[in-house]
């Protein structure tokens, strides 16, 4: 069979065991069968959102030849005439540079602050606040933004950490990519496959 026509059926493979009445490709089973995708230097393309490609995505890149298979499910997706195990965990055969700076976003700014306020520590109720405030020239910018508590936002009010004798637990910084992917793999997602975790956390120290 031509390259061609598995690519073209790799969105219709049914996954053995499943429901013969079900219609091909929308098996609620396989969408939570998603693949892990690790640059070419076998490290996550992302740990915060975690690198994951939808299965179909995952078997068309391997049709096209643009990633290894590292491990798979145990369950299969096959055609009339073929089938192969699910992909677990891919890498990218081209290494792809990953951007030096983040996104400024709201996430990427609780990411950085390891989601608890700058003022008292606290993880619930967030919110921002510019440290020097708006009224006084204070940019909303990744140096002038921090993660606030409401009640520590409102008690800080429109003066400066100084002026409210509130300190930063710690400054606010433009942080690199990498900064902010070590910041992530602090918090896992709710689920992760067990073909997952040598890859995401390769470089732990390992318990005696």
């Amino acid at each position: 069979m031509l390259k061609a026509e598995l690519i073209e059926r790799a969105a219709h493979y049914r996954s053995a065991g499943d429901d013969p009445s079900r219609p091909l490709g929308v098996s609620r089973h396989l969408q939570d069968c998603p693949a892990l995708v690790l640059n070419a230097d076998y490290t996550p393309l992302s740990y915060y959102p975690l690198s994951l490609w939808p299965w179909q995505t995952a078997i068309k890149a391997v049709f096209l030849e643009r990633v290894d298979i590292i491990a798979s499910y145990e369950r299969e997706v096959r055609s009339q005439a073929w089938s192969m195990p699910l992909p677990s965990v891919i890498a990218l055969r081209q290494y792809v540079k990953p951007n030096e700076f983040p996104a400024f976003t709201r996430f990427n700014v609780f990411l950085r602050d390891k989601f608890a306020c700058q003022y008292c520590g606290s993880p619930h109720n967030l919110t921002f606040d510019h440290v020097l405030p708006r009224r006084l020239g204070g940019r909303t910018s990744w140096e002038n933004i921090v993660a606030a508590c409401s009640p520590c936002n409102f008690e800080k009010g429109g003066r400066t950490p100084k002026q409210a004798n509130m300190p930063l637990l710690t400054p606010p910084i433009r942080p690199t990519s990498w900064q902010l992917q070590e910041r992530g793999r602090a918090f896992p997602p709710n689920h992760l496959h067990e073909t997952w975790r040598d890859w995401l956390y390769w470089d732990i120290e390992l318990e005696a």
